[in-house]
């Protein structure tokens, strides 16, 4: 799991590396942040128009979560989507609201924790990936991009998610988030 986030890190800062001279018409944002049950986010709008564009976000549990104790199992959720992204104030404001909206999937990864313990104060703790199961996902947020320099925000966000037979796993479909994140815009503002 810490492989694939390092892939994406690293191939979302090539991709803002590679478009960020071709922006001068459009705007690239980059962002990573915190969030509610130890949640990271990372992500990135394209704007095509000043107030259209396109984003694709990958939010993630950083740690293992307890699932089912009494089995000694933990669970990792992560959700990733592709939207379409309205900003319907000024883009070069230094408070820009920011409408999304579209679909993605929900991976929840199980493991298996175990501790033996020879003595009270000896013990030894082991965790062992035993599968996921993958959801189709329905996506929408409202945030604001607030300005501290010409490029750089910060962005507080209200996710909500919908994922489809979460429910089998945690009894429910809807699953809110709550984010902060911090950002660089490169090109026009």
């Amino acid at each position: 799991m810490h492989k694939m986030l390092v892939r994406a890190a690293l191939l979302l800062s090539l991709l803002v590396l590679a478009v960020a001279h071709r922006v001068s018409a459009q705007e690239l944002s980059g962002y990573f942040g915190l969030g509610t049950a130890t949640n990271g986010v990372f992500g990135a709008d394209y704007m095509l128009r000043e107030h259209l564009g396109f984003n694709a976000e990958y939010a993630f549990r950083f740690a293992q979560a307890s699932y089912l104790p009494e089995a000694g199992l933990n669970a990792r959720p992560a959700f990733y989507d592709f939207n379409a992204v309205y900003q319907p104030g000024p883009s070069h404001s230094r408070i820009v609201p920011a409408l999304t909206g579209g679909v993605g999937g929900a991976k929840v990864s199980l493991y298996f924790n175990q501790q033996a313990c020879a003595i009270s104060n000896v013990c030894n703790s082991q965790s062992q990936f035993i599968g996921s199961a993958n959801h189709f996902q329905v996506h929408g947020a409202v945030g604001v991009k607030i300005y501290v320099t010409p490029a750089l925000f910060i962005k507080p966000q209200f996710d909500a998610h919908y994922v489809h037979n979460l429910d089998q796993q945690y009894e429910r479909n809807f699953v809110p988030m709550y984010t902060v994140s911090v950002g660089y815009t490169f090109g026009r503002r």
